[in-house]
């Protein structure tokens, strides 16, 4: 069977996608919950207040991709096409998604929930959280290094099993990096 190849289109309120190739594509309005996406593949597309949780995504390439105002709940980003994965969020809902073992250096997260995230041997190096929600959130063994948490809120992040190297944390935010001591800051 073969895929169709879709360039500068605009969907808007799509129910269901046929599977193929989109380049240069708007998405708004989306409805593909628990859709699935195996073997999609989404180059410089814009989706906009759109539901995409639950969706799978097995081989799926996201390559230069911006979310806005999206569901994106336990989406497994880990299972996606690696190559030259890209995406960007900005006021999305991110719950219980999972970027285990992504590359996702550089990655730019505006104002989005990311409670109970799984961010464990990724490599978010560079990536920006800003006035991000990330209680819940899983590090473990993750690379952050030069990673801007700055306005980013709720993080529990253990130091000893991550790489954080010149990432930026409020004064607030350091008892973030503190909290697995166990200790009574006062």
């Amino acid at each position: 069977m073969e895929k169709k190849y879709f360039v500068g289109e605009s969907f808007s309120k799509a129910q269901r996608l046929e599977s193929g190739e989109y380049e240069d594509c708007r998405f708004l309005q989306a409805e593909l919950e628990s859709q699935d996406l195996t073997g999609y593949k989404f180059v410089d597309c814009h989706f906009e207040d759109s539901n995409m949780s639950l969706a799978k995504l097995k081989n799926t390439s996201f390559q230069k991709v911006y979310f806005k105002n999206c569901k994106l709940q336990g989406l497994h980003f880990e299972y996606c096409n690696p190559f030259l994965f890209e995406v960007s969020f900005e006021s999305c809902q991110l719950n219980l998604a999972s970027f285990y073992q992504i590359k996702g250096k550089g990655t730019h997260f505006s104002h989005c929930n990311l409670r109970e995230v799984d961010f464990s041997s990724a490599d978010f190096s560079l990536a920006h959280f800003e006035n991000c929600d990330l209680i819940g959130a899983i590090f473990d063994q993750s690379v952050l290094e030069k990673a801007d948490f700055y306005s980013a809120e709720g993080y529990q992040i253990n130091p000893a099993i991550n790489r954080i190297k010149k990432a930026k944390f409020s004064r607030e935010g350091v008892l973030g990096l503190v909290a697995h001591l166990d200790i009574n800051i006062q």
